[in-house]
């Protein structure tokens, strides 16, 4: 047989230099087709649901919302698995699909499931990245001399996680560790009860006076002007100097009842580097 078909190529030279050809073409172009990876993706596809309820312990947010949302995506198709994690303040429940499922598939049906969710008033469940488990990139520290974790956590949220997620593959960009921002108001109880406010006033004074107003338009001279009021603080002073309500013809402002200073949000651990404390953040693609 292997003699026959030497034979027959010897005698038809220039069909055999063109099937050569041709084989080696197709093998250039399956090359260029092939996926290379060096570190080969056989996860199945996952959909995480990520869920913030601010100063709740664990058992509170396992009743009110991880219980909830484990429900509703219980009529969820092609899921193989499903498992949750709660701690302080967070709830993560992560959904295993068939292996072969479509990401985005998977991600629209849980949203549509998750509208069926009956959640605490505050509470807004999110979709994590889309990656795989192994999609994490590399992880790195930020430093600056004569900063300190807060105006680190600044610049690493306002600055470089907004430039990275632009990178062509990088889905999500976290933060680990720092301080992240506030203006907080601690409002003396004695003051308020000797003006006849409470708690709510305060509250209610801070949302009311912090929002931008669009108020239509004017015309002159056949132009149209845009009437605004802007409304939003910027600082402490302007938090300060929010009306709560007045006595004997005098305004009573935040100032007078509460201390405002910059603070920062509650965290519940700390990223570190050789046994030193940095705010560090990860890639995932």
């Amino acid at each position: 047989m292997i003699a026959q078909l030497l034979r027959i190529a010897l005698r038809q030279r220039f069909v055999s230099v063109l099937l050569g050809a041709a084989l080696i073409a197709a093998g250039i172009w399956s090359f260029t087709q092939l996926s290379i990876e060096a570190y080969p993706d056989i996860s199945d596809t996952q959909v995480v649901v990520i869920s913030v309820y601010p100063g709740h312990a664990a058992e509170e947010i396992e009743q009110q919302v991880s219980v909830p949302i484990e429900r509703a995506l219980n009529s969820v198709p092609n899921v193989i698995a499903r498992r949750s994690r709660t701690i302080f303040g967070l709830s993560v429940v992560e959904l295993t699909f068939e292996y072969g499922t479509n990401d985005y598939f998977a991600r629209q049906v849980v949203l549509e499931k998750l509208r069926d969710a009956q959640l605490p008033d505050g509470v807004t469940p999110t979709l994590g990245p889309l990656s795989t488990p192994i999609g994490e990139l590399y992880r790195y520290t930020l430093e600056g001399d004569g900063r300190d974790s807060r105006e680190l956590r600044e610049i690493q949220d306002w600055i470089i996680r907004p430039q990275l997620r632009t990178v062509r593959g990088v889905t999500e960009v976290n933060s680990i560790g720092g301080f992240v921002k506030q203006f907080h108001v601690a409002p003396y109880p004695d003051k308020l009860i000797s003006f006849g406010l409470t708690l709510q006033d305060v509250i209610a004074a801070l949302a009311r006076n912090n929002l931008n107003v669009g108020a239509g338009y004017i015309e002159k001279s056949g132009e149209q002007h845009l009437v605004r009021l802007p409304g939003q603080v910027t600082d402490l002073d302007e938090i300060g100097n929010i009306i709560l309500g007045s006595r004997s013809g005098i305004p009573i402002r935040v100032k007078d009842v509460a201390d405002i200073p910059i603070g920062k949000e509650l965290r519940n651990g700390a990223a570190t580097q050789n046994g030193k404390r940095w705010l560090s953040a990860r890639c995932i693609c």
